[in-house]
């Protein structure tokens, strides 16, 4: 699994921001929709998934990796799936995700579960989050947006002594050496790309 050296010119966050979305946005749709399939797979077949009762996700927009095959397969499957819902303040609610019908187009170009809210602290009682993000890097750091919403919900879950098992779903390129740091960033357990499985926690362990 390929990976972007960070050097020191973009040892910023912004800087490696920039250049993560510049590649984003050049890829087609065909690409988009081609490694969402992939992700799908690859991350059903994950055991912290497959053992889920309850699975956090959200719904993926623009050029970020397809979410929208994974979610109708963690439902087929009877997995119940937790959606993000933007509040005012940037942090994040949740409802209940009811099929792709279900959704509602909300601020920003996101899309939302139409179902009844269930709280800030729903995501405590998950058995696996996936995060979005931008990359992640040998340590299982992720680089988010910057927006700050889900450094919430990783403080809500320490906060809870809930244990979720944390995933990020990326492209294959989007693993990188080394994202910049702050002291309270908590690494993920896992990045799922579309060729394979990135696992975290003492010795790096890679699926293909």
């Amino acid at each position: 699994m390929p990976g972007i050296p960070v050097t020191a010119p973009d040892a910023g966050k912004s800087a490696l921001r920039r250049r993560l979305l510049a590649a984003r946005a050049a890829l087609t749709g065909d690409e988009v929709a081609a490694a969402g399939e992939a992700l799908a797979t690859r991350a059903t077949a994950l055991p912290d998934l497959a053992g889920a009762r309850t699975v956090a996700a959200y719904v993926s927009i623009g050029r970020e990796p397809s979410t929208r095959t994974l979610l109708e397969r963690l439902r087929a499957t009877g997995t119940r799936v937790l959606l993000p819902v933007l509040r005012p303040d940037n942090d994040l609610d949740w409802a209940a995700y009811e099929g792709p019908d279900a959704l509602v187009r909300a601020g920003r170009g996101l899309l939302e579960p139409s179902g009844p809210r269930l709280g800030r602290a729903a995501v405590t009682g998950a058995d696996a989050v996936l995060l979005p993000g931008l990359a992640v890097d040998r340590r299982g750091l992720r680089l988010g947006r910057g927006g700050g919403s889900y450094d919430r919900v990783l403080a809500r879950l320490e906060a809870a002594e809930a244990r979720p098992a944390l995933v990020v779903l990326l492209y294959d390129d989007e693993v990188v050496d080394e994202v910049p740091a702050e002291p309270h960033d908590r690494p993920v357990r896992a990045a799922v790309t579309p060729s394979g499985v990135r696992r975290f926690g003492g010795v790096e362990e890679v699926e293909g």
